[in-house]
């Protein structure tokens, strides 16, 4: 895994990592700094994120410490200004139905009943683009923030498109819903669409390739409104039946290549070829951790007997150790010179073996 940039989360305050998988897929991590004020200690805390981040190296410090001046500046500024007109766009010929603004603020888009989305410039209030192309209404809209490099549209028409938020270039048309979309949300990473219908369904939907991932059924009446928690990790979804529901969306990024029980059968863990494990909770089916280090495909993973670790063996050349309730890794078990594609633990949980394509077997004790 390779960190590719860092983002700003202003309120609550934190910093959210941006970083590349073995398949070129991204994730997003968000590290959490809701006690920081003015009177922390900088250098304290961005040498903890360090130590504590393996994404994060060394070299990073000086721009992990401006981030972190930046936002205790964010939080210094008093919010309890007056708001003043500043401009009026005639910006339709048709009612608006909605509008929003990229993760800057320096953009924003609107919807409207012309059956156009159109892109502004928020400073000149100058038109930069009109995305064309729905048959019906443009009822729900929204920017890929925290990018800012896409626009969802959503429409009457039964379909919602994917555009090019600086060209203007329709990516993709999203068919499947029987009747009009009215609410769509991208998860976090901007890596999958949510949309929400009169036809009583929520839809998921892979933004690159375009392809229906999931239909969320349930409701019994319009779904009006749905948005994805600040992990991507649920999506909650409000509709017309009088109810509110919350969908538990994780899954993996690659193929699950193995899965393992602990000794009570009250946790299971999987092992993905997106270099990750996940361990969940087999009474609510509730994701508890997800294990990231692996730099590649994890090919075996178990439970210590105890239950209170987790052991991965991946194409890496490392086997790790993991910590089940905090999902940390307490070792990383190095030497293989080629992929290790087993590993286990002796029944009193004090020996390691592990196998490699290097023709060898290691055996490893406490």
């Amino acid at each position: 895994m390779k960190l590719k940039r860092f983002l700003l989360r202003y309120y609550p305050p934190g910093i959210i990592l941006e970083y590349e998988l073995r398949d070129a897929t991204r994730e997003m991590k968000e590290i959490d700094l809701l006690h920081l004020t003015a009177e922390s200690d900088i250098e304290v805390l961005v040498n903890q994120i360090v130590f504590e981040e393996p994404l994060i190296s060394e070299s990073r410090k000086p721009q992990l410490r401006r981030l972190i001046y930046k936002l205790i500046e964010k939080l210094e500024v008093n919010d309890n200004s007056d708001f003043y007109l500043f401009k009026i766009l005639r910006a339709h010929i048709l009612p608006l139905t909605n509008c929003a603004f990229n993760k800057s603020g320096d953009k924003f888009i609107t919807g409207s009943y012309d059956r156009t989305c159109k892109v502004w410039d928020t400073q000149s209030g100058d038109e930069l683009l009109t995305l064309e192309g729905h048959k019906n209404v443009v009822y729900a809209i929204a920017f890929n923030n925290p990018y800012g490099d896409k626009i969802i549209t959503g429409s009457f028409d039964k379909t919602c498109k994917l555009w090019n938020a600086d060209t203007g270039q329709l990516y993709h048309t999203y068919r499947g819903h029987s009747t009009e979309i009215v609410c769509l949300s991208f998860n976090p990473q901007g890596t999958v669409i949510a949309t929400g219908s009169m036809d009583n369904t929520a839809k998921l939907w892979d933004v690159e390739s375009g392809q229906e991932l999931h239909t969320l059924l349930g409701h019994t009446a319009e779904i009006v409104s749905l948005n994805f928690d600040a992990q991507g990790d649920k999506i909650i979804t409000g509709s017309f039946d009088h109810t509110v529901k919350v969908w538990d969306v994780r899954r993996h990024n690659d193929e699950i290549l193995d899965v393992s029980f602990n000794s009570t059968g009250s946790k299971l863990v999987t092992a993905s070829a997106d270099g990750t494990s996940r361990i969940y909770n087999t009474m609510t089916g509730a994701c508890q951790a997800i294990l990231i280090g692996h730099e590649a495909e994890i090919s075996k993973v178990t439970f210590n007997p105890q239950g209170s670790k987790v052991l991965t063996a991946s194409s890496d050349k490392v086997a790790r150790l993991w910590e089940v309730e905090t999902g940390d890794c307490l070792q990383m078990l190095e030497g293989h010179t080629d992929e290790i594609f087993s590993c286990a633990f002796n029944y009193e949980g004090d020996t390691i073996i592990t196998g490699s394509k290097d023709n060898t077997c290691r055996i490893w004790k406490c």
